[in-house]
């Protein structure tokens, strides 16, 4: 797998002008009013606020990578679109000068990281994000991948994440844990399900309403990928994947194959733990 590399850290990173904000709103969306808030989160991209539903989204020339991309998140929520998902909807993607930038639509509430769910309503919120990333997943790869705009794992792939996860989360790094992670990788079964995947549906990603706490949408697909879709599932300790795969299996089952890759994963989910 390839590993992170800016292209050009060196290159400025202004925050841009609220004239210059709204004229690009603007040809998007003509009645935009005003420009309402910046999120300066640090990551790749920075986002602009118009009125209360329309983001501005703009890719940080120092932050430019080959794995994060404004056209390829385009290219998924356009595909999303056609499966009628609570995910942003794309107003408008362009290059405006030096500025590349995606217009679209706001998901409603707060993020996860920040609601302090109960747990009952945290369950319930895992439930309907299952729903939503088993169709994600159940989208017909092949525009994907011809596309040219995602990576693509290989078969080794699988194992060489879960390995990483493995070796990163064990808490006392020993000597005598490598084999035993080896030993529950060389369970994995051939990879013969690859599906567009998120790569980060976490609790900074996952939208809640702020007053009740019910499940409002997924943001953020700059950094997808093709690979087996039981890595968006990772994103969520083992407790909780019981409620995601509740959800993502409300529907249909899961096959032989991916069942015996969740084994692998829980596996070495006791080994971290041990």
């Amino acid at each position: 797998m390839k590993q992170d590399v800016y292209s050009q850290p060196g290159a400025p990173d202004p925050v841009l002008t609220e004239e210059t904000v709204m004229g690009i709103v603007r040809r998007c969306v003509p009645g935009a009013r005003r420009m309402t808030g910046v999120d300066e989160s640090g990551g790749e991209a920075r986002t602009y606020a118009a009125d209360e539903d329309v983001i501005l989204k703009v890719q940080r020339p120092h932050r430019l990578r080959w794995r994060t991309a404004l056209e390829k998140e385009v290219f998924f929520l356009r595909q999303i679109e056609k499966v009628n998902l609570p995910v942003p909807r794309v107003l408008g993607y362009g290059r405006d000068g030096g500025i590349e930038y995606t217009c679209m639509t706001r998901i409603p509430g707060i993020p996860v990281c920040r609601a302090g769910l109960s747990p009952e309503r945290r369950r319930a919120m895992l439930v309907e994000l299952g729903k939503v990333l088993r169709a994600i997943h159940s989208l017909d790869p092949k525009p994907f991948i011809e596309s040219g705009l995602f990576p693509m794992d290989e078969d080794a792939d699988l194992a060489e994440r879960l390995r990483r996860r493995a070796v990163s989360g064990v808490r006392a790094q020993k000597e005598e844990t490598l084999p035993v992670i080896e030993a529950a990788l060389s369970k994995l079964p051939p990879v013969v399900q690859f599906a567009a995947v998120h790569s980060n549906p976490g609790a900074t990603h996952t939208f809640v309403d702020e007053t009740d706490g019910r499940f409002t949408g997924l943001i953020d697909f700059g950094d997808a990928y093709i690979g087996h879709p039981v890595l968006d599932l990772l994103r969520w300790n083992a407790e909780e994947r019981k409620p995601l795969l509740e959800g993502y299996t409300a529907e249909n089952p899961l096959d032989g194959a991916f069942q015996a890759v969740l084994q692998v994963v829980d596996r070495l989910d006791e080994i971290i733990e041990d």
